[in-house]
């Protein structure tokens, strides 16, 4: 990923809160077919003391089967993202000396993929991944309110999967090369907007103008 020095993110904190606020997650592979993305949620863990990702496939998906196990791959966190108009730019004004461009917040993690076909690890993921994204229910469901029976024939139609990281990098492209002035200006551009990514990507404007 291109990223110049001003645009890095290295704070883990920073990147493993934007991988598990942001959880769905692009998983890109290589095999003898060429190039492949596939879009799933994954839930940063920790197995033997490592980070690691965690989610699922159906089994009917054949990337299980088009990579070996230990194959390198590369996972992509997309966070918010928008446009940004030179309008907001108070230094427009003064020369015309501006143009569109976009801001973003996004992690690249690479790893090597492991396929888990052993049920117990499964339902033990499954069970974390749920109990993460029903915690904002006022009754959170649970997989054990589903019938056993049906649960199993569930868990008989996916593969797991485990993705031991070796690496994460950050880029948090928020206009960190403008003057405070046009920051200011993006900061209430956005804010006016009233879409959730611009007013999120005002609030990290506005965070590096601290």
């Amino acid at each position: 990923m291109y990223s110049p020095r001003k645009y890095q993110e290295n704070d883990i904190n920073k990147l493993k809160g934007m991988m598990a606020k942001h959880s769905f997650a692009t998983l890109i592979t290589y095999n003898d077919s060429g190039i492949e993305a596939n879009h799933i949620p994954l839930l940063l863990n920790q197995s033997a003391g490592k980070d690691v990702l965690q989610g699922h496939v159906a089994k009917a998906n054949p990337l299980w089967k088009n990579i070996a196990n230990k194959s390198e791959v590369l996972i992509i966190f997309n966070g918010p993202n928008c446009y940004i108009s030179p309008n907001y730019y108070p230094t427009k004004q003064e020369n015309g000396k501006a143009v569109p461009t976009w801001n973003y917040v996004t992690v690249q993690v690479k790893g090597t993929v492991s396929f888990i076909h052993d049920e117990h690890w499964n339902l033990t993921m499954l069970n974390n991944l749920t109990k993460k994204h029903e915690a904002n229910q006022s009754t959170p469901w649970s997989v054990s309110d589903a019938p056993q029976e049906y649960i199993d024939k569930m868990l008989s139609a996916i593969v797991g999967l485990e993705i031991d990281i070796s690496s994460i990098s950050g880029k948090w492209k928020v206009s960190q090369n403008h003057p405070e002035v046009n920051k200011q200006g993006i900061v209430e551009g956005l804010s006016q907007e009233g879409e959730n990514d611009a007013v999120n990507i005002a609030k990290l404007v506005q965070e590096h103008m601290l």
